[in-house]
């Protein structure tokens, strides 16, 4: 019998020994089984990956989240987990690189099993078996042996014949007594392509949504789909009691105290209190975490997107301005193009307007930007420096970022990031500390003032909501000092 503060998600997690094993379209081909048979389905990244859950969002129509325990810990990933959810919901998450690959490649934390430890998740193993005989089955008893929590359910095998499949099966499933879900036979068309910062994009690839279906039928085919949803149904209830309430003994608490700072007798406190707050999305800028945009919506912002590649000119009567991450390098000639967007932009910041750039907005920001090419393309020239293709990663990996005054983080506290990019600047900033996990090796970055955060590394707005509070707060006051 479930208890009161329980809730029964059926849910599973595709994960792999490596990355490159095919996880991504196994994962997009069963959404779209699913999404077929009616089923109440969102989805998961594990991870700081932008780019699986747009497959997701944009290609299938399937709601997803990103979800890391770095990021929020325990506790409040499992609270993230919980939100929203409804009864009987059926949750695919997707792994990121090896099931055990955390942080530095060898803490647990970060890692898909400790995202599916802690929301105690059912783990469908896919194996890419293409080359491999019964050297196979010591590969997964491995990966069981590691296993302390028994999470891991079932196997696919990736790049495996139908006739070789009928022989291992048995095999595996007599020494290993685990249930061998199905195989895919390999298929190079329907295989996603990549770039040096992972997939490329939905928009890019060609009949994608025409792939996935294949793909989806062909599992349908070789794949025990019942079975599948069997152990969903048997992940175990979570209880969201404590969660729960120590959510709500928070919120309770920023309440009062945003409260006792607000005059209710002033007007001007209630003439700017939903700040109107641009944000860049469109091809180049699309890298953006959806819990980041809740939170924001959370604080009473209104975001109005717009587009740096298409639009003309920013949105009217805002007080805020958002540019994200994604692929500028790849549409620097159209952005360059764009004088009107450029000026518009340039004009906004240099006159005040509180504004956070993000990696490939903080590339946008920039004097201009040379790619791989050698060409040089003028950009929107708030900053005076240039930036370039390496044509190496520069950095990777997570961060935690200390700011050395107390614009957008109060002293002592950290905001947790991630960092990816072949792209350098000639002046990454010096107004915040950047500390590496694990090995502590700490660098500067960050160009930060009374209204602007500008650097290279992805934020996790949860991670650290004081930064999204100080983040509106500048957008009220420009808001009720712009109001006409």
């Amino acid at each position: 019998m479930i208890g009161a503060q329980e809730k029964k998600i059926r849910r599973i997690m595709i994960a792999a020994p490596k990355s490159g094993s095919g996880k991504t379209m196994i994962t997009c081909g069963l959404l779209q089984i699913f999404k077929e048979n009616g089923e109440d389905i969102s989805s998961c990244k594990c991870g700081p990956d932008y780019i699986d859950p747009m497959f997701h969002r944009q290609v299938l129509g399937i709601p997803a989240r990103n979800l890391d325990t770095f990021f929020t810990g325990e506790d409040g990933t499992r609270r993230l987990f919980l939100r929203d959810r409804r009864e009987d919901e059926l949750v695919v998450m997707e792994g990121v690189m090896g099931l055990y690959d955390g942080l530095v490649g060898i803490r647990e934390e970060g890692s898909s099993y400790h995202l599916a430890k802690v929301t105690q998740t059912p783990i469908i193993l896919v194996v890419d078996a293409k080359g491999m005989g019964k050297s196979v089955l010591p590969l997964i008893t491995g990966f069981l042996a590691y296993d302390k929590e028994h999470l891991i359910r079932g196997v696919i095998f990736n790049r495996m014949s139908a006739v070789y499949y009928e022989i291992l099966k048995p095999l595996a499933e007599e020494e290993l007594g685990i249930a061998v879900l199905g195989y895919f036979p390999e298929n190079k068309d329907l295989q996603i392509a990549s770039r040096h910062l992972g997939l490329c994009l939905p928009g890019e690839l060609e009949d994608l949504q025409g792939k996935i279906r294949v793909t989806a039928a062909k599992l349908r085919e070789s794949v025990d789909i019942s079975k599948l949803l069997q152990i969903a149904e048997e992940a175990e209830p979570l209880g969201a009691e404590r969660i729960e309430r120590t959510s709500q003994t928070k919120k309770k608490e920023r309440s009062e105290e945003t409260a006792e700072e607000q005059d209710p007798d002033s007007v001007e406190n209630d003439r700017v209190k939903c700040p109107r707050i641009a944000v860049a999305r469109d091809e180049a800028f699309c890298f953006y975490y959806e819990e980041n945009l809740r939170l924001l919506e959370q604080t009473g912002a209104e975001l109005v997107y717009f587009s740096p590649l298409h639009d003309k000119a920013l949105p009217e009567n805002i007080h805020g301005m958002l540019l994200g991450g994604g692929y500028p390098e790849l549409y620097a000639g159209q952005l360059s193009e764009n004088n009107a967007m450029r000026k518009a932009i340039r004009a906004a910041v240099i006159g005040g307007l509180p504004t956070v750039a993000e990696c490939g907005g903080f590339l946008y920001l920039h004097t201009s930007l040379t790619d791989r090419e050698g060409h040089s393309c003028l950009m929107a020239g708030v900053l005076p420096e240039k930036c370039f293709d390496t044509g190496s990663l520069v950095r990777f990996g997570y961060i935690e970022l200390e700011e050395n005054s107390e614009y957008f983080l109060p002293r002592g506290s950290r905001i947790r990031a991630h960092e990816f990019h072949y792209y350098d600047s000639e002046d990454n900033g010096v107004d915040c500390t950047a500390t590496k996990p694990t090995i502590g090796r700490k660098y500067p970055c960050i160009h930060v003032g009374e209204n602007h955060w500008y650097g290279f590394p992805h934020l996790y707005y949860p991670s650290c909501p004081e930064l999204v509070q100080s983040f509106a707060g500048q957008c009220v006051i420009y808001g009720k000092e712009h109001e006409l």
